[in-house]
């Protein structure tokens, strides 16, 4: 616990405007905008800075909280049940993958574990921003394998990445 507090306290918030400046932001946007014209999913990316001690100490978790962004941000309120949300915790660069119903019935939980663990290696050996872009473009081919799109694909959730 005392590492994770250390994490929250001494990194991660002055990082997210290096790592993710507005022409950053503008990128992940359009990627996401890019494939959602190939699929029926409705993708989200969210980061956060890191958590507050009081967080930490409660025990908050990476999939817990990428789980509560999920609701927060009305990620399952789709007609088909096609949200998926990317969430990425700078401080102790950890992700999730969050995935509506609808989704985790046509995907195998195996494939998002795949690009979990792709991730976090890329999280490892470049620049998060990278790692976040070349996620999203994987996450892209996934649902336009399994959840190509149908005319008259709707957009039903917007595209710009939310910073918590």
């Amino acid at each position: 616990m005392l590492s994770r507090l250390w994490c929250n306290l001494f990194h991660g918030w002055f990082q997210l405007p290096r790592w993710f400046p507005e022409s950053r932001m503008r990128e992940i946007r359009d990627a996401i905008a890019n494939g959602e014209l190939h699929h029926a999913g409705e993708l989200c990316f969210a980061v956060e800075a890191r958590y507050t001690p009081w967080a930490i100490l409660a025990g908050i978790q990476p999939r817990q909280r990428a789980e509560q962004v999920f609701s927060a941000l009305r990620i399952w309120d789709t007609e088909a049940n096609s949200g998926v949300l990317l969430y990425l915790q700078l401080a102790e660069r950890k992700i999730e993958i969050v995935a509506d119903r609808g989704i985790a019935a046509r995907v195998p939980a195996s494939e998002w574990q795949s690009l979990c663990l792709t991730f976090a290696h890329d999280m490892q050996t470049t620049a998060p921003d990278r790692a976040v872009l070349s996620c999203l473009a994987r996450i892209n081919n996934l649902l336009t394998r399994h959840f190509p799109a149908e005319p008259g694909n709707t957009q039903e959730l917007p595209n710009e990445p939310v910073i918590l």
